[in-house]
């Protein structure tokens, strides 16, 4: 990627990164003092999404290096565009609006335009594939547990969340088995502003877009042990991104339930995402935490006091991300 491109990139973080500190609904000394009665478990908080990290980028890698010409970009190499690539989402109010187009350009200049591109697709459509996975095994684990507690109006709740998931599971492998650029850029030639845009762009790249749907079906028909590897390291990764809440309600309580970290992790992930226009989903996640910690017997500022800690974790996460634009960018041999 160019340099000026990569500047921009860097330009945009900062001004997001300061606009989220200014807007931060909490004065510093009363957010040092929760941080301080976290203990070593904040730090052990941050230090665990380094493997969460790990996972998501060798998804990502498995993908890229699918085919029978292996790619020459190495694995740290992976491992710093997702870093980068995720802490540009977080600041993005819709996200994937800056750190998708940002890894195909960063990839590029090793795989081809159309190989990065299509790349990125997949990975972001197993990364949102593994949510609603997740969403449904947590789904069920919550009846197994808490069935005698079930109500009417939660059932009806559970009702939907599930047709809803299992709707997107059917979409999403018919996404996979047919490709799906071409399907999504037809979509916007409906829409108002951006419809002749959409058209013209079809048809100078009709080829390319053609070529990217044809790696995508590809990846499900013919290379079933990388698409299953791919999306277990994914459904892998949310799991262990449990073990944060945990580390999180350990400061409050020794009496945890991991099976319960898990039914938190996933009813607040689906509310947050449910307001994906929030930036950081800025208040939706601490709603989210709050309603279920008080569901699940606990109190609500648990989840209120998780929800910053989270926060805090992925502000850290995206000045690292931002400063990883900086670095490691020589010439590819």
């Amino acid at each position: 990627m160019k340099n000026k491109y990569r500047n921009i990139f860097f330009l945009f973080g900062l001004i997001a990164i300061a606009i989220m500190l200014w807007k931060f609904d909490m004065s510093w000394d009363e957010l040092w003092s929760n941080l301080s009665k976290a203990g070593i478990w904040f730090p052990a908080v941050v230090i665990l999404w380094v493997f969460i990290y790990m996972m998501n980028a060798l998804s990502w890698f498995c993908i890229i290096n699918d085919g029978e010409n292996k790619s020459k970009v190495p694995y740290w190499k992976v491992y710093k565009f997702t870093i980068t690539g995720f802490a540009l989402n977080y600041t993005t109010p819709v996200g994937l609006m800056g750190g998708e187009p940002y890894r195909i350009m960063e990839l590029s200049p090793y795989v081809g335009t159309a190989k990065a591109t299509s790349s990125v697709i997949l990975y972001v459509m197993m990364h949102i594939f593994s949510h609603f996975c997740f969403w449904i095994m947590s789904l069920v684990l919550f009846l197994c547990l808490y069935f005698d507690k079930i109500n009417a109006m939660t059932g009806i709740l559970l009702a939907i969340i599930g047709f809803v998931c299992f709707i997107a599971v059917y979409f999403f492998m018919k996404g996979y088995k047919n490709g799906l650029a071409m399907k999504g850029l037809r979509i916007l030639t409906h829409l108002p502003f951006i419809k002749n845009w959409a058209k013209k762009f079809i048809e100078n790249k009709r080829e390319s877009i053609e070529k990217v749907d044809q790696q995508i079906a590809d990846l499900h028909k013919q290379r079933k042990v990388t698409f299953y590897t791919s999306l277990g390291l994914e459904f892998g990764a949310r799991v262990v991104g449990c073990v944060e809440i945990y580390f999180i309600l350990l400061i409050f309580t020794s009496d945890v339930s991991f099976l319960d970290c898990i039914l938190i992790q996933a009813f607040s992930s689906l509310f947050a995402n449910a307001l994906f226009f929030s930036p950081m989903q800025l208040g939706a996640r601490e709603g989210g935490l709050a309603i279920i910690t008080s569901e699940l017997s606990m109190k609500s500022a648990f989840g209120v006091t998780t929800g910053l800690i989270t926060r805090v974790r992925e502000l850290i996460w995206i000045v690292i991300g931002m400063a990883l634009m900086k670095v490691g960018n020589g010439r590819k041999n």
